[in-house]
């Protein structure tokens, strides 16, 4: 079968998601109206803010990102490793979350058989999913997708729902 770079189904779902179409929430419309006050609030028994959220994405992008380069980026030795530690500039956060959104979206516009790629695993981790580079960003479009949910639960929470792109209220 010639792929002739045309998105596929499967394809167009992929970049679809990575974006929020269809019952997933824009990554990018949660927090480009966010300022860096409401960014840094924190909702009462929950344990991270969306600044948090959005640094642990951009985390895990970032590592995913490097494995797909062919480097091997330290795996973190517990989940706490991938939040911050420390007050981040929340303009920067958003920034290199845009653009992390957009690297992947290209790779998600790749031809089939860069899709089909193997991607190498630097940790035990990485070894208990499949290793295509479409896999890896399926993953990427479930992990993004779960903590954007948390992003829109904490607005809502905050009474800064929906974003000024639009959103879901009911």
């Amino acid at each position: 079968m010639i792929d002739d770079g045309k998105p596929t189904t499967s394809k167009q779902s992929l970049i679809e998601l990575l974006r929020g179409k269809g019952a997933h929430a824009d990554p990018l419309a949660c927090v480009e109206d966010v300022s860096p006050e409401l960014a840094e609030r924190r909702v009462e028994a929950f344990p991270h803010s969306i600044s948090d959220l959005v640094f642990h994405m951009n985390y895990w992008m970032n590592y995913e990102l490097k494995r797909i380069r062919g480097e091997k980026p330290k795996y973190p030795e517990h989940n706490s490793e991938s939040f911050p530690s420390a007050h981040q500039n929340w303009d920067h956060l958003k920034r290199d979350f845009s653009w992390f959104l957009s690297e992947f979206t290209k790779l998600a516009q790749s031809v089939r058989a860069e899709l089909n790629r193997q991607i190498e695993s630097v940790h035990e981790g990485d070894k208990k999913v499949a290793g295509t580079l479409e896999s890896v960003l399926w993953q990427m479009v479930a992990h993004n997708s779960y903590h954007t949910g948390q992003i829109a639960t904490i607005r809502r929470a905050l009474n800064a729902w929906p974003p000024k792109a639009g959103g879901d209220t009911w």
